[in-house]
């Protein structure tokens, strides 16, 4: 028997609907999850330890707001997804289950309390994301190098991976990011271009697109990212297709793993990819000349991050040994 459970942290999660601006759509019934898709409820000790330093800080996670069926291993190991400027989000994709909504303004104080939170755990490696913010006039880029710039100061031997918005229509929004030096830039096409309209409606695949590729051309040194929810509808041609994409923009790591459906009025689940099939998309990455490839069911874009960076550094400085 296939398990997924939800836990939700948030005060009053359960008495408030979470996507108002879907309650029009019709139902689609949540298919039963195969045998290889298994979440135990989280129960070790450090699990609730972290989730203690969350509250305490009053910090969001995108493990929490996103449903992620990581949580349990994630928190037992200490490692938290941070979720910056508030949980509304301006959009409302439509396989996303993150609360859509006029959000609040954001919080000065936040880039401090991230930056204890990352000294506390004791973090090797942090990844920090946000919700989308159209409403400000730089999409929160100001805010992003805010908090990069409170971790180096506060734990300087971490490293740090960012997972962006697309900044679409935010002029010079990218560049004071980049300007912060992350050591890893993410940004997720999330699926392929004929699926976005349903899918990912408030956003451009071109734009997700060049803004990866707008990173490299600022700054060579640092790392870019994307990932990929399977089981959408896409088709394999697409998916090949996609994946030049990102090689052309010089995307150096590629994510891929199945989309589970968070309510029934979300986009329905068309597939589960078998594991066999995710390592044959693996294997047709790393032919593509991707630096790093994780392709499982259970792979999220921050699932093992820290361990993937270090592999990454070491492809990279291994490529560049063998050009010489």
């Amino acid at each position: 028997m296939s398990t997924r459970v939800l836990i939700d942290h948030r005060k009053g999660g359960a008495s408030k609907s979470r996507h108002p601006e879907k309650a029009h759509r019709p139902d689609n019934p949540i298919a039963r999850k195969p045998e290889w898709i298994r979440v135990k409820a989280p129960s070790h000790p450090i699990y609730h330890e972290t989730r203690k330093l969350m509250r305490d800080n009053r910090l969001v996670t995108v493990c929490e707001e996103a449903a992620c069926p990581n949580i349990g291993e994630c928190w037992s190991q200490r490692h938290a997804t941070m979720m910056i400027m508030g949980e509304i989000c301006t959009r409302a994709c439509s396989f996303c289950n993150v609360t859509t909504g006029l959000p609040h303004a954001l919080d000065d104080d936040e880039p401090q309390r991230v930056a204890e939170a990352v000294a506390k755990l004791g973090l090797r490696h942090v990844v920090i994301t946000s919700v989308d913010r159209d409403d400000l006039a730089d999409g929160g880029a100001l805010h992003f190098a805010r908090v990069i710039s409170a971790i180096r100061a506060t734990s300087p031997e971490t490293t740090i991976e960012i997972l962006t918005p697309d900044f679409l229509r935010k002029n010079k929004a990218l560049e004071v990011v980049v300007e912060a030096k992350p050591d890893v830039f993410n940004h997720n096409l999330e699926t392929v271009p004929r699926l976005y309209p349903t899918i990912r409606p408030g956003a451009r695949y071109y734009q997700s697109l060049r803004l990866l590729d707008r990173v490299k051309q600022i700054d060579p040194s640092i790392f870019t990212k994307s990932g990929l929810m399977l089981g959408l509808g896409e088709e394999k041609m697409e998916m090949a297709q996609v994946m030049d994409d990102l090689r052309i923009a010089d995307v150096d790591f590629i994510t891929m793993g199945q989309y589970l459906q968070p309510t029934v009025k979300h986009a329905a689940v068309a597939r589960f990819v078998t594991p066999v099939e995710f390592e044959e998309y693996g294997t047709m990455a790393r032919v593509k000349g991707f630096l790093q490839v994780s392709s499982s069911p259970l792979t999220r874009s921050s699932y093992h991050a820290d361990a993937d960076f270090a592999e990454l550094r070491e492809a990279r400085a291994a490529r560049l040994k063998g050009a010489f």
